[in-house]
């Protein structure tokens, strides 16, 4: 029997609503191949294993980071047949699938980013010594969030917390924790830190934190940012691009606020310190006057001394000048007319003269010369 007899574009719009209907989105994990980008944003590649190879389309935009032919994804979509192209399946969300895939793409990815800068120290700020508002990224029932908070409030009270309470970990999580970070930086008055932790699990499960879109996120966020991610064995890229890396939540809850008991320990040290500094300041002070006043009375001494050793020495010049020294030691001044003679030129006899001797004058004339 024919049946309904469907011109093609027909055919395609009533299978792509059959599809709609009955598989709106799948979700399909196999090996990577044919991977490439057109114009830099439209991405082709098959998912194949032994059995089938399956088309997909998409944009540059759904990829996790770099990917390469032979790496095991895992990609959601919707079926779709194209009128002219044929069918594939485009793509809505894709993460690397399986150990191996994930640490590929993730080393891909860091090599890719750590060329460009993104994990250079020199971009690392400090956080706050004492934060007044912290952003708070992860799960909000999670062992994680009870784990910062706990060790937060036993080491310093009075921290304002802002949560947003977002997937760690599967598709959405990537997109919800960049979300995330967007919102706080894009605040009238930035939080003093941002803390964005989970605790530990498969290497699958922390997938997330190695997306390019979380880190490139991390990497430009305005806010001083702590990543704390509960393992040590590997570390993800966005610890890498964090201003602050810590090992757990409750290790980021350490690092972002001080213990109490420390701060109150350390005032005490600085008080004391304050207390000897300022001490030694005003005896060096006490010191320094009183050998400036030790000093300037030997200034005023010596200064009297050589004074009074001048007016000694002026008092015999003057003994020494004195004429009524000279007439004591057998000396006279005469005068003719009341003026000092200082020769007897000019003198003839009949000249009246008067000869000053230490205790007293006599009146002589010139009888003969």
């Amino acid at each position: 029997m024919e049946g309904i007899v469907l011109s093609p574009s027909d055919f395609a719009a009533l299978l792509n609503q059959t599809l709609e209907m009955a598989y709106p989105v799948v979700t399909i994990e196999g090996e990577l191949s044919n991977f490439r980008v057109s114009k830099n944003r439209w991405v082709y590649f098959d998912l194949q294993d032994e059995l089938a190879s399956i088309k997909f389309f998409g944009t540059v935009y759904s990829l996790p980071g770099p990917l390469e032919d032979g790496m095991k994804v895992r990609v959601s979509g919707s079926p779709r047949l194209h009128p002219r192209f044929g069918f594939s399946v485009n793509v809505l969300s894709m993460t690397p699938a399986g150990e191996g895939s994930i640490k590929k793409a993730a080393d891909l990815l860091a090599a890719k980013l750590q060329a460009e800068g993104l994990f250079d120290e020199e971009r690392k700020r400090p956080l706050p010594q004492i934060p007044e508002v912290i952003g708070l990224v992860t799960a909000a029932q999670s062992a994680a969030y009870a784990d910062f908070i706990k060790i937060l409030n036993e080491r310093w009270g009075g921290v304002e917390i802002h949560l947003i309470d977002v997937y760690v970990q599967g598709a959405s999580a990537a997109p919800q924790i960049v979300r995330a970070i967007e919102y706080f930086n894009a605040l009238s008055r930035l939080p003093d830190v941002l803390v964005i932790t989970r605790g530990g699990g498969s290497a699958e499960d922390l997938a997330s934190f190695s997306d390019e879109r979380v880190v490139r996120a991390v990497a430009a966020s305005r806010i001083p940012t702590l990543v704390a991610v509960g393992h040590e064995v590997d570390v993800s890229l966005a610890e890498l691009a964090a201003d602050l890396r810590a090992s757990t939540p409750s290790n980021a809850a350490q690092l972002v606020v001080p213990h109490r008991r420390e701060t109150i320990a350390g005032l005490g040290v600085a008080k004391k310190s304050v207390f000897e500094v300022v001490s030694q300041r005003l005896e060096a002070e006490r010191r320094a006057n009183r050998e400036g006043r030790e000093y300037l009375t030997s200034q005023v001494l010596l200064l009297l001394k050589n004074l009074q050793n001048n007016i000694i020495s002026t008092r015999k010049l003057m003994s020494v000048l004195d004429p009524q020294a000279a007439l004591k030691r057998g000396y006279a001044i005469v005068r003719k007319g009341g003026h000092v003679l200082g020769s007897i030129k000019g003198l003839k006899g009949g000249d009246r003269l008067g000869i000053q001797l230490a205790d007293g004058t006599i009146n002589a004339e010139i009888s003969g010369k």
